[in-house]
C-alpha cells in the first residue's frame, strides 16, 4: 500500500477513521491524502447548485483534519474537497483519479430501520471501490 485516502466530514466517526489512517500510513510508510465530499442537493437545470456546506465550512473541516495529521508528525500528500451528488461516488471517483490503494472511512452503528432508511456510505464504498476499504469504528 503506497497511497491511503481518508474521508473526513467533521463527525466523530470520521475522527476515528482519521486516527486509524494516520496510524496505518505511518506503519506502512504510505502517503496519506484527505478528502471532504461536499454533496449537491436540490439541483435543477434552472437553479443554482446547492451544497450541504459552504466552501468555508468544507475548508474548515479539511483544515482541522490537516492539523490532526500535522500534529501526528505527518504531512498529507493531498488534501481536497470534491463536489458530488453522493458521498460514496465522490470518494470512489477521487480514488480512481488519484491511484489510491486503500480508503479509510468511518461509520456509525446503524442497525434495523435506521440502517434500512439511511443507508451506509461506508457500505456503498466498500462494495464499489476499486481498492481496499478499511471501515473504522
Amino acid at each position: 500500500m503506497k497511497h491511503i485516502l481518508c474521508c473526513v466530514d467533521g463527525s466523530e466517526h470520521a475522527d476515528i477513521a482519521l486516527r486509524a489512517a494516520i496510524e496505518l500510513s505511518a506503519k506502512l510508510s504510505a502517503d496519506l491524502s484527505l478528502l471532504v465530499v461536499n454533496v449537491t442537493f436540490g439541483r435543477s437545470p434552472r437553479g443554482p447548485q446547492a451544497l450541504i456546506w459552504t466552501n468555508d465550512e468544507a475548508q474548515a473541516i479539511l483544515d482541522k483534519a490537516y492539523d490532526v495529521v500535522a500534529k501526528a508528525g505527518q504531512k498529507p500528500a493531498q488534501a481536497g474537497i470534491a463536489v458530488a451528488r453522493e458521498v460514496s461516488t465522490g470518494i470512489i471517483d477521487h480514488a480512481l483519479e488519484h491511484d489510491i490503494d486503500a480508503i479509510v472511512i468511518g461509520t456509525g452503528d446503524k442497525r434495523g430501520l435506521s440502517r434500512l432508511f439511511l443507508g451506509s456510505v461506508a457500505m456503498d464504498v466498500a462494495n464499489r471501490a476499486p481498492c481496499t476499504v478499511i471501515i473504522a469504528r
